[in-house]
Order: structure tokens, then sequence, then C-alpha cells
């Protein structure tokens, strides 16, 4: 499928103006203002500081400026990041040396245009530090911390320059606001743009927290708010509603900004299964219930939420606890504790009890999703529709 196909123009004419595409809301606040941002010089050309020293122009293509040529500016990127402990050898060579000391947590996410993201709704940047938060996420569900970022870059052979620099300036911008570092990557030709994101973590003592550790008597709770991603997706997938009134949570799609350190928090305080709700609140308990063979049970009302959702979704003609329950991509963590355990800034929402059936069992308000009675929600599954 190529860019035209699926109706974002493309990424070679997205235009280099936050102006033109996504706002200036995003990447800015995880540590991505322009005017300091680590490593790529804002101007038109970047100069790389190499022995043949090559000048490139951000609206020269890929195609004509080469493949060497924009790996050494984002190489250039990622090293002026500064230096980081664990890092043996960085980004520029065949492969990435760590010294770990320990336990290495390692997790790959890929979003790819027309599927996971849109031009016309997202800035480069905003894209590139979504993808980020997608990796990380999975390494702060373990219970560990983001050390560094491995990120390979597919693209059309047309697209401008400026698009590369400006997704990669997002990664190193997330990257610098997790204390992580990017490692290396690569870049290839394609049909659309695909950003893969290899996250390496540390766990630093701390065991690590799986999937399928639930015990029946635990309760399950949540790292923050749920349901604004998919009210931000439906503000953009919606004609003539006024995005300028929604600011804040179409800036939540474009970019997640959950807590990942409360990860690593809840490591510490025991938590005995975690994942991040990437694919909706329901689709993640099926998988930790089926991982830990338990059932688990919800309050939609305990769920917490951002208060101006029930507005939106009262002008949209849509349902709060839909997007709450099914919308995903907020990537807050879920984990199950001891009821004592808890971290103060978690909120509890749920239970678990024993299984009555080798089948996951997840309940809500007292009724099992897809049961006879009960309502049949689900979240986000690859290979399903697209969702922008």
């Amino acid at each position: 499928m190529t860019p035209e196909e699926v109706g974002t123009n493309g990424p070679d004419n997205v235009g280099m103006d936050r102006s033109d595409s996504g706002g200036s809301d995003g990447p800015d606040s995880v540590g991505m203002d322009r005017s300091d941002s680590v490593g790529i010089d804002r101007s038109d050309s970047v100069r790389i500081d190499r022995s043949d020293s090559v000048r490139i122009d951000r609206s020269d293509s890929v195609g004509e400026i080469g493949e060497r040529a924009v790996i050494a500016a984002l190489t250039a990127a990622a090293t002026a990041a500064g230096p980081v402990d664990d890092i043996v050898i960085g980004s520029g060579d065949d492969a990435a040396v760590l010294d770990i000391g320990g336990s290495a947590v390692i997790s790959t996410d890929t979003v790819v245009e027309g599927l996971h993201f849109r031009f016309d709704w997202s800035t480069p940047q905003q894209i590139g530090a979504r993808a980020v938060v997608q990796s990380s996420a999975d390494v702060a569900a373990m219970g560990g911390r983001t050390t560094g970022l491995v990120v390979s870059i597919a693209c059309p052979a047309a697209t401008r320059v400026g698009v590369i620099l400006d997704l990669n300036d997002g990664v190193v911008g997330a990257a610098h606001a997790l204390g992580a570092r990017v490692l290396g990557g690569d870049l290839v030709a394609a049909e659309q743009v695909v950003v893969s994101v290899t996250a390496v973590g540390a766990l630093e003592g701390r065991r690590p927290v799986s999937l399928g550790g639930a015990r029946p008597g635990d309760v399950l709770a949540v790292s923050g708010p749920l349901g604004a991603s998919a009210a931000g997706l439906a503000v953009l997938s919606t004609p003539g509603v006024d995005d300028a009134q929604w600011t804040e949570v179409v800036a939540l799609h474009r970019v997640p900004m959950p807590d990942l350190s409360q990860g690593p928090v809840a490591a510490a305080a025991g938590a005995h299964a975690m994942t991040d709700i990437s694919d909706g609140l329901v689709e993640e308990l099926i998988t930790m219930s089926r991982a830990a063979q338990v059932a688990m049970a919800v309050e939609v009302a305990a769920v917490p939420r951002r208060p101006d959702l029930a507005r939106l979704a009262t002008e949209l003609g849509a349902e709060v606890d839909e997007w709450v329950l099914t919308g995903g991509e907020d990537h807050h963590l879920l984990a199950a504790f001891d009821a004592a355990s808890v971290p103060d800034s978690w909120t509890v929402i749920g239970s678990v009890r024993e299984a009555t059936s080798t089948t996951p069992e997840v309940w809500v308000d007292g009724r099992r999703v897809g049961g006879p009675d009960g309502p049949d929600l689900h979240g986000w599954q690859s290979f399903a529709e697209p969702r922008g």
C-alpha cells in the first residue's frame, strides 16, 4: 500500500513548518523544545561532522541524498545527546555494546503509516516520540527503566530528508526525557513510512514483573487515567469537530504521556503481574487472566478518566466507558498487587479471583465479557481496522 492509497498524501508532501500538520502540542511536552532539542540543526541544511563533510538540504529527498548521508545525520543527533554510563560503543558502529551489569529488558514495537499514524494528523516529531513511548512502556511494564533505543526507519525514496530528521528529533527528544540514548538503527526503502523502536532497559536489581503472576485475592490497579487517546482519535476522525477545543486529548492521542517511572515503583512495591494498556483495558485484562488462569473483575466507575471526556462524548454521541474500556494507546500501567501493597499514586479498579473455567474470565460490573448476558467488548488487535 502506498502513502497515497491510505490518504495521507505521503511523507514527501509533509511540510516542515509545524503549522502544516498536527500542531505544536505533543512532543514538546516530553522535552522536545525545538530550540534546545538534542542534536539537529533547525536551519534549512544540516552539516555532518565527518571527514568527508557532507552537507545536506532538508528539502531534498532521501533518494537524492542517499542512505549514508542520512544515517550520518541521524547518528550525529544520537551522539550529541551526551554519554550514558552503560554505553561502551554507541551509535555509528555495526552494533551497540552495553555494560549492563545485570538483567536487561528488551522490547520492540513498530508503527506503520496509515495503520498507526497519519501525517495529516501528526507531525514527524510526534510520530517519533509516540514510537518511543510505546516501546518504553513495555519495558516499564516489566519493572524496568529504558536506557537505550535502537530505531529503524523505512520510507519511500521520495521522502524529504527533513521528514526523517524531524522524526528522529522526536525520537531523540523522547529518549532524552526518559534518561535514555539512541544507540543506533537502520534506514531502508519501503512503500510507506514504518518506524520500529527496540527499547533496552535495566531492572536495577528489581525482579522482573511478568504478565502471568496475578493471584486470587489480589487487587487490580492502574497508574493513570484511561480513555484520552481514544477520545483524541475520535476528535480527529469525526468531520466537523473543532479540534482546537480539545487540544489536550488530541495531543494525548498524538503522543501519549504515561508516567513510566511507575513501572519500577510497582515492581519495588511487589506487583505480582503488570502490563501497559496499549490495546485497551479489557484486552489487557483478557491477556493477563489467560496468562495466570484466573478471573479478573473491574468496576467501570472506579476506572480513572479525565473529567472533560464526558462532555466530549456527549458532543460526539459517543460513550466514555467504551473509550475507557477498549480505547487503548494511553500506555498507563495495569498491575495486580496485594491489597496492602498498592502504591499511593495508583488507583484500584478491581480484583482477582479463582477462575471457573479454562478460558479467560473478565468481568465488568458483574457481567462476564463475551458471556451470554455480558458486554461484547474488544480492544485493538493487529490485522484489524486502521487506527490512525
